[in-house]
């Protein structure tokens, strides 16, 4: 599956990525050393995050991240 970020809240990318793992997100947090609250945070926008988060998930879980020049 592919999506293109831009097209989405940051907020959003993250849920995104944790749903293709097929992971509750109790479950995800422990899998990048972070917390449920901070995961539930992210997702409903209350909390930002950095692309070391991003790397963190990617590495994990088999995802990719391509940054493309249009």
């Amino acid at each position: 599956m592919k999506i293109i970020a831009n097209d989405y809240e940051p907020k959003d990318i993250i849920k995104i990525m944790r749903e293709w793992t097929e992971l509750t997100q109790e479950e995800f947090a422990k899998s990048i050393n972070r917390t449920r609250d901070g995961i539930q945070k992210i997702e409903t926008g209350k909390r930002g995050y950095y692309i070391n988060t991003l790397l963190a998930i990617a590495n994990k879980h088999n995802i990719t991240i391509t940054i493309e020049k249009k």
